[in-house]
């Protein structure tokens, strides 16, 4: 059965764009004018605008032999809306830029945008506008994310205080789990295509790398409970990383306790398969789209609440330098990859 496919080149720009946004509805309040002419019209509501950006590139941030292009423009949305919620504020739009190359359909680019469309309701968000290109190869694509704060309520990565407890929600490693099962199985595709693909059991690690999901849920906990942290960032290139970037930026030190780093049971077997220490993957991953974040100690009471939560360490004067101490009781430097011996 052969599967429709029609040439992007058969539509031209204008009426590729006029296809993939046809039925877009603005939810936001704040979306005044969005697809459809020269750029879009948004009103903040309440305080300050928050923006970011990123660029994903085909064979340097994905590869299409083992994402789906639903999933791919899912992920594309949330990893952007991720960044938005580290700055303790609430996406409301977002634009969305691709270059593809003639090997993509215009079945294909429906997929993708059908998993865009999918997060974009999910988070409650409007697409107000965006680019098509053409790609000279691979598939190119870029996202602005906008977000709404109350004023001067938005949380930077340098102001931890000394005393403060370092938490993250939900638990760690599992996106790059799901990378190594997907990257195995591409190589033995790649020399024996007969070979039909063993990923039993691996659903959780697998869906953490391909469909991640932004912490929308925390901030309204944040919100809902009182609670401002003092410092935050999401958890894009592995948790030791992240850490560093807010007790340089803090000018702090920090204690980090092995035994408090929250990792999925299917994550800590998957790593056995691989012969990884489980450690080793929360702390030099990435990909997981966490919010790690530092409050006060007094606030300590309100995170036990949240069972996605978990106190992992504290911060420090910065003379104490930036330490591990492992489940084994032994400190170690925290430095951003390379932990793999730690243990030996």
């Amino acid at each position: 059965m052969s599967q429709e496919r029609t040439e992007i080149a058969s539509l031209g720009e204008f009426a590729l764009i006029e296809h993939l946004t046809k039925n877009i509805e603005l939810l936001n309040a704040s979306s005044i004018l969005g697809v459809g002419d020269d750029a879009a019209v948004i009103e903040p509501l309440t305080g300050q605008i928050v923006v970011t950006t990123d660029l994903l590139v085909e064979g340097v941030h994905f590869d299409l032999m083992y994402t789906p292009l639903k999933h791919l423009g899912y992920k594309s949305v949330v990893v952007n809306l991720s960044d938005v919620y580290a700055m303790n504020a609430t996406p409301t739009q977002i634009t969305m830029s691709v270059g593809i190359s003639n090997r993509f359909s215009m079945e294909a680019m429906d997929d993708f945008y059908e998993g865009v469309y999918a997060a974009c309701e999910k988070y409650g968000v409007d697409l107000i506008g965006g680019d098509t290109t053409t790609s000279q190869k691979g598939f190119i694509i870029s996202v602005t994310a906008i977000g709404e704060v109350a004023p001067d309520k938005f949380v930077k990565r340098s102001t931890a205080q000394k005393g403060d407890l370092l938490c993250v929600s939900g638990d760690l490693g599992a996106a790059f789990l799901g990378l190594t099962f997907l990257e195995r199985e591409k190589k033995i595709f790649l020399e024996s295509p007969a070979v039909q693909p063993d990923l039993e059991g691996e659903k959780y690690v697998i869906g953490r790398m391909l469909k991640p999901e932004a912490r929308k849920d925390i901030i309204e906990f944040f919100e809902a409970n009182g609670i401002t942290p003092t410092a935050m960032m999401d958890i894009s290139d592995g948790l030791s990383s992240e850490i560093l970037h807010i007790a340089r930026q803090s000018n702090l030190g920090c204690v980090l306790y092995e035994e408090k780093i929250p990792i999925h049971d299917d994550t800590r077997n998957a790593a056995f398969k691989f012969d990884m220490d489980p450690t080793a993957c929360a702390l030099s991953g990435g990909e997981d789209y966490e919010l790690l974040f530092t409050i006060p100690q007094a606030d300590h009471d309100k995170l036990v609440l949240n069972e996605q939560i978990s106190v992992i360490g504290y911060m420090t004067e910065p003379e104490k330098g930036k330490k591990i101490i492992t489940k084994g009781g032994n400190t170690f430097d925290i430095t951003a990859q390379g932990w793999n011996s730690f243990h030996k």
